[in-house]
């Protein structure tokens, strides 16, 4: 299999304006990324897909690859599909890795990369819960799977819901699923996806893999060990820093 790793990366934030140059370390976030999406080894390729001349010429400088893309994209998945468009070579799957998570283990990508046949249409990471404070985290999505490990949906509320089970018991009682957001995407897939008009359950969530499981396209799930730590915000950045240069 062909895989394209794909890094998406934005210039404006709301949150954190210019996050992708911000430097951590002696390094910039997204050459971080960047080099460390770089160790994992079933991918084919890697390119920054961004929308700023800014953090072209800083891939570029560091000896990386990157296309310039719209600044008009709503996700990160249209994003891609364009990046793929621009990127020389024929591709069986796209990986969408996020461009916020600067110590991003090669492991999990690769883990992902592994399940690709050519018959699975979409795939993401799921990490097991273990905490109580993520479990009732509505910023956090869960997925719940089916007997095939394939996503029957995903939720920011904590599902399922244990009937007669008080809730400070619930993680004794059922397996829970954290989704993490690195997506693998058929090709074609991913070109069928991006002409999706926004479905009512992804507005109901604010959660765009909702609309791919409302149409009918089945996402496949990778348990991993590995947690995300992505950086949204300057004290994200702050922990993230503690944690893994101090």
């Amino acid at each position: 299999m062909q895989i394209l790793g794909i890094i998406p990366a934005r210039y404006a934030s709301t949150r954190f304006p210019a996050k992708a140059l911000v430097d951590i370390g002696g390094k910039s976030m997204i050459q971080r990324v960047y080099e460390q999406s770089s160790k994992a080894t079933h991918l084919s390729q890697i390119i920054v897909a961004t929308d700023d001349e800014r953090i072209l010429d800083h891939v570029h400088q560091f000896g990386g690859k990157a296309v310039m893309t719209s600044e008009n994209h709503q996700s990160g998945t249209d994003r891609c599909f364009e990046a793929l468009q621009k990127t020389e070579g024929n591709y069986d799957y796209v990986i969408n890795i996020q461009g916020d998570e600067p110590f991003i283990s090669p492991e999990p990508i690769n883990s992902l990369a592994k399940v690709l046949d050519g018959t699975i249409e979409l795939a993401t990471l799921v990490k097991i819960i273990d905490s109580q404070d993520i479990l009732c985290n509505v910023n956090v999505p869960k997925a719940v799977l089916n007997k095939r490990q394939e996503v029957l949906y995903f939720s920011r509320q904590t599902i399922p819901y244990l009937r007669g089970v008080e809730p400070e018991n619930w993680l004794d009682a059922h397996t829970f699923y954290k989704h993490i957001g690195i997506y693998a995407y058929r090709v074609d897939v991913l070109e069928e996806i991006t002409k999706l008009e926004v479905s009512s359950l992804e507005k109901a969530e604010s959660l765009e893999q909702l609309r791919w499981l409302e149409n009918g396209y089945s996402i496949k799930a990778v348990i991993t060990s590995d947690d995300s730590h992505g950086v949204d915000t300057p004290d994200d950045l702050d922990r993230v820093t503690r944690k893994f240069l101090s």
